[in-house]
Formats: C-alpha cells, structure tokens, sequence
C-alpha cells in the first residue's frame, strides 16, 4: 500500500503543490493570520529553495526532507498571500475605505443590463469618488438597480454614471441554513448596492470597455439572435440558450427545476461534457492537418483557440474555464507526445485557478467539476465492466451510462451537502438527456454556421425545437414518477468530508487493491454513521424558536424534536419562491418537518405557551394597565404595525427579551428601539441581524 501511494505521489507533482496551496488560502480566510509572517515565511522559504540548489549534491541528498516541509510551507503561504491579495477589503484603495455620505461617485458598467422582476440589474466598477470637485481613485464593485421602464436606450456595457446616492451595504437575510449571498458578493469584489431612479443620476458621455469583453457580448448577441430566429418555443429557446452559450436569463424556473430534481441539471450548466464535445468535434475537422509534419503543429493551435473561443462566448464560468485548461493541458501532452497522469493535469489546471482566484475554492460548480472528473477516472472502468455488451450502438450506449454512474459516485456527497437532496432517477433520466442534449449541442453549432442560408437554417431550427421538446417532456413525465427525489437532506461538513474519506478509500481498493485503503474507507463509514445517529437524536430532543427575516411578512416556527409548527402570514405557505428562499433551509438544518401543534404548546389569544416559556405575539393594537404582580414574559414578538407603548407595556409585564420581525416598519422600530434602551430591555432586530433563534 505505501509502495502503491508513493508511486501516485511521484506521478502527481503539482498535487503535492496544490495541497498545501488550498490549505493556505482556507487558513487565511477562516482565521486571518498576520499577513506579514506569511510574508516572512514566503521570503525565507524562497531563499531557502535557491540556495538549496547550489550546494552538494550528497548535501541536498541529506536535507530533502526538510526541502520537501519548505516547498509545502512555500505554498502554504503562497495560497495565504493570494487569498489576503484577492480580498478586497484589503485594499487601501477600497470604495469603503475612501467613501462618505454625499460623495459622488463614477461607476462603469461591467455587463449588459439584466432584466429582472421588478428592476433592471447591472455590476458596475467604481473608478472614482468626486468629493468638493476632487477625483479620488478608487477599487470595488456594487450592484447597481434602476426602476423597470425608465432607462435610456444608450445605457449598456460600458457605459459610465455619476450619482450622490448613497451607496447601501449588502447583507444576509441571515435565516438558518440560508444562502450566504454577502460572501458571494464580497468573491466577486461587491460590497455595495444602490437603487437609482431617474433623476438620480447622470450619463457621462465617454463610454469604454475591453474590445475582448465588447467582442464576447457582441458576439453572444449575434449567437442569441439566431437562436431567436431559428428555436420556436420559450421552454425550447431558453433551454437552447443556455446549453449553447450558458445564457439563463430566459429559463423556464419550472423547467430548471425538474432538471435538477431528475439530476439532468449539468446539461444546462456549461461544463466538461460541452467541452468534451467541443473537443472531439474540432479533432475530428482537424484530423487532415496531422497527416503532414509541415501542418500537424496547426492542429493543437486550432483546437485549443477553439475551446478558449467557446469558453469566452459562454460566459467564461469557473466550470468552463476549468474543464479548457484541462482540455489544453490534454492537448498540449498529445503534441509532445508525453503521456503523464490525468490526476496531475487536473491539478495543474486547479492550480492556475486558484492563483488566479482563490475564491474559486468556495464554487460548488468548480468542486462538482472536479469531483466528477476524478470519479470518471475512477470508476468508469469498474462501472463499464459490469456489463459486456456486443453490439456496438448498446455498448455505446452503455458506456455513456457507465460515465453518468461513475460521475455520481464523488459527487453524491457534495451535492447533498450543498442541495440537500439526491435524484433517485438520475440514472433513468441521463440515459436519454445526454446523449440526446448531445446531439443538440452539435446541431445548435451547426445551425450558428449555415444561419445565412434562411431556409436550412429554419428547418435545422424546427428539428431543434422537436428535440428539446421531446427531451423537456421526457424530463418532466421522469419527474412524476414515484420517489423521483430523495430531499430535505442534512449532513453536516464532517459528514460530508467523512463520505468522501470512504470513497476514497474504496477508490484506493479499485486502483491499487489495496486491502488497507479498503479498511480505511468502511472506517470512515463508520464515524459517518456514528456522527449522523449523534445528530438525529439530538435533533429529536430539540425544542427552538424562530422568528424569520422575511421581508414585510411574519414568520415563526416553534421546532419540537423533528416537526415545526408554523406560526405566520398564510401567503408564505403558499408562496413557493419565499418559503424555500427563506424558510426551507433553516428546516432542512434543523432536520425538521410539518407537523401538528405540539401537545405541550397552548395559545391564548396572543399568549403562546410553550416548554414553560411564556412568549407573547403582538401584531395587534393593545393596551395593558400597571399591575403589582407583573406577569412574566419570557419573549415578546412585535409584528406588522400595532399601535403600543413599550413604557405602558413595561408598567404591567416583566419583558425578559423583544424581538421585532421582518413586518414591522423601519421607522416605527426606531422608537421602539430608544423605548427599550431606556427602560434596558433587550431588544434583537432580524432585519439588521438576521433570525432570532431562541433555544429552549
């Protein structure tokens, strides 16, 4: 077994840089080490190396193992440095670090204007303050929104906007278990948002951008009209859109939804298997060029600006960007013809990701990208061995079976990490889509190319058409059929991470038939099981409160063991989009399910009773009058618009805790807030600090 991990550790060298890389970058974000003994560290360990290679050989032979701890503390602090460089709250140039209320400030659009429900959305970079008539230079992003129906026609990518309003900081709902949309932002250099109506701001007359960036969004706009032209369907058209370029804005929410719970979703996301299509596709026109030495240097040249051009005009996304460098490292091998380990290309490609963004560590695309590539190479051939099949087209059909399996068998563990649920039909439902999405994809290329002969290409259109039609149907009626979806599923990161341990080692017992890789593996199943009974009965013996953090709604669930019991507006009980937005996920974390009102829970017109916690819920107009013996309130709840006086309140109740939700108006809080400042009551917020959770 150590024989077998040696030899895997000498054939993948970048992997033993990409290691101790991704440590770096991970320890600096979680616990913000002191950025100049990383530096310090990066310094020595670089001279360290250098000199390592001047003196003699038999003197080098002696320290290797200490030039083996200095390379992986070189990257180690490398991946540090990255991660604090990349973050822009790091920069001394940083719009929050520069900016006051009443600034002006100079944005530049990064993007075309986005269309969504009731706003027109835009990232845009801020190049300067304006403050009494001086330009100060700045670094970072915000999110810029103007009202529906009032922009000019001359606003697009590149234009340029001054503004006074003042600039609004991006927060978390901050409900259990919620996206945290902050983070996301602060990975992409955004911190900031404001909404701009007409009036508020002015045009600038220069407009400006990058001729790469205005030649990949011209481009996808051409690409895009002739989808337009040719696809009859909105389903069929946005699904078109989206496979051939990764442009969603016009997917059916419905249809994404069935892709995902059937486990088709990666077809709509841009990924290896386009490339990989892409790929085989320019090898195959290109072939001609390999038959002569004089042109066989074309072929990797072409094939390689081909994948580059495909990934900008689809958006250059980290999956697409990563499964090109992969592709290229492939090629640029095949040219030299050197055969080296698929593992060490991969990590190679990772490796240049990563310095160019640490942040792409947290994508969950860049980590399913990686994690089913490698399970391809595991285990397609233990798959595909199941079976031996001898007619061609079946086995052909198999074989892409084989692939869909095998990509399950790493990711599995992070998806239901992330997305808390688990395609039961996935297999069903790939045996059609992927080939057939395939076959889209091609047409879709081939339809871009003979797009100015109308006639061909209006009848490649229809054909088109049928096909996504018959493949979004095929989806949907998969999605009806019983136990199609496995969700609400909880593991926690040690779970998670624990699964992928046994993975791993039944990986290792494939690839080596090592019998202690095998052990190592049903260990690790075992901790997994032993963590996951831990968690379960802890949560049947939980008893929580929950006030939410919905927008201009009431929400509370009372959590008994495994079922909650609501307490809100009706309308979030139907409204699809707010329950599994904001309350979901903080369900699915508490591992509970609807159920009916707990036996030791009573109400009492607004007094709720629940494990001896006397929580009162005020969403009406009341009054109280001075009492000796003051009742006591363990919570009070303040929701909607109540006409009440905390003073008066205080004179009659003993108030332990107040808590105002998402429905209570901004303004009306404030005094309320001063009220119980004076009288020390312990007031919480949750539109400024997120859910109240309260455990019993």
């Amino acid at each position: 077994m150590l024989a077998a991990a040696l030899h895997f550790w000498k054939k993948t060298p970048f992997l033993r840089l990409l290691l101790p890389l991704i440590a770096g970058i991970l320890v600096q974000w979680y616990f913000q080490p002191d950025i100049r003994t990383c530096w310090i560290l990066l310094a020595f360990s670089f001279l360290f190396l250098t000199a390592f290679f001047f003196i003699p050989f038999f003197r080098r032979y002696q320290l290797s193992g200490w030039a083996g701890i200095v390379t992986a503390l070189l990257f180690f602090c490398l991946g540090a440095a990255l991660s604090w460089q990349r973050d822009i709250r790091n920069n001394s140039n940083w719009i929050k670090n520069k900016y006051s209320p009443g600034d002006a400030l100079v944005a530049q659009f990064d993007e075309p204007l986005t269309e969504k429900t009731k706003s027109i959305k835009v990232n845009a970079t801020v190049s300067h303050i304006i403050r009494r008539g001086t330009a100060i230079a700045v670094k970072g992003k915000i999110i810029v929104y103007f009202k529906k129906d009032s922009l000019p026609a001359v606003l697009g990518y590149g234009s340029k906007i001054i503004f006074r309003k003042a600039l609004q900081e991006i927060k978390n709902t901050g409900n259990p278990g919620g996206f945290n949309y902050k983070r996301y932002c602060l990975f992409h250099d955004i911190t900031q948002q404001v909404y701009l109506q007409p009036g508020e701001y002015e045009i600038l007359p220069e407009k400006t951008g990058g001729k790469l960036q205005q030649f990949i969004f011209s481009s996808r706009e051409k690409i895009l009209k002739i989808l337009r032209n040719n696809i009859q369907g909105e389903k069929e058209l946005g699904l078109a859109e989206a496979l051939l370029i990764g442009y969603k804005n016009d997917l059916d929410k419905t249809l994404v939804q069935s892709y995902t719970n059937t486990g088709v979703v990666h077809i709509i996301a841009i990924s290896g298997l386009h490339l990989g299509l892409i790929y085989w596709l320019l090898a195959q026109l290109l072939k001609p060029f390999r038959r002569t030495k004089k042109t066989r240097w074309l072929s990797p040249l072409l094939i390689i600006a081909g994948l580059w051009l495909f990934s900008l005009l689809a958006g250059a996304q980290p999956s697409i960007l990563r499964s090109a460098l992969m592709f290229t490292c492939i090629v640029i091998g095949e040219s030299l013809d050197r055969k080296t380990s698929i593992f060490n290309t991969m990590a190679v490609s990772a490796f240049i990701l990563l310095c160019i963004n640490p942040f792409l560590l947290w994508d969950v695309g860049f980590q399913l990208s990686y994690a089913a590539v490698s399970s391809i190479i595991i285990f397609m051939r233990p798959v595909y061995n199941w079976f031996y099949i001898r007619n061609r087209l079946l086995d052909l059909l198999w074989k892409l079976n084989a692939v869909t399996i095998a990509a399950q068998v790493l990711t599995i563990p992070l998806s239901i990490y992330h997305f808390h649920q688990f395609p039961s039909w996935f297999l069903l439902t790939n045996f059609i889509a992927v080939p057939l999405s395939s076959v889209i994809l091609l047409g879709e290329i081939l339809l871009c190319v003979i797009s100015f002969i109308p006639a061909i290409a209006s009848f490649t259109g229809n054909l088109l058409s049928w096909l996504i039609r018959v493949m979004n149907t095929y989806v949907e009626r998969v999605e009806v059929l019983p136990f199609y979806l496995l969700d609400s599923i909880q593991i926690s990161v040690i779970q998670a991470v624990l699964l992928l341990l046994f993975l791993a080692g039944l990986a290792w017992w494939l690839m080596e038939k090592s019998t202690g890789g095998l052990l190592a593996g049903l260990m690790a199943l075992l901790f997994f099981m032993a963590t996951r009974s831990f968690h379960l009965i802890r949560a049947n013996n939980q008893q929580i409160v929950i006030v939410y953090n919905v927008p201009q709604q009431q929400a509370i669930d009372f959590i008994n063991g495994r079922n909650y019991f609501f307490v809100g507006d009706s309308g979030l009980v139907t409204d699809d989009f707010n329950r599994k937005f904001h309350l979901n996920p903080s369900r699915i974390l508490y591992r509970a399910v609807a159920g009916e009102q707990p036996a030791g829970m009573e109400f009492y017109e607004n007094h709720i009773r629940f494990n001896d916690k006397h929580i009162l819920l005020l969403d009406k107009p009341v009054s109280y009058s001075s009492l000796e013996n003051k009742p006591v309130i363990d919570l009070l709840i303040i929701s909607k618009n109540p006409k009440i006086f905390i003073r008066q309140m205080a004179g009659s109740l003993v108030i332990k805790q107040i808590v105002f939700d998402g429905s209570v108006p901004a303004w009306k809080t404030r005094y309320w807030k001063k009220d119980c400042d004076s009288l020390h009551i312990p007031w919480y917020d949750v539109t400024t600090h997120g859910a109240f959770v309260m455990n019993l």
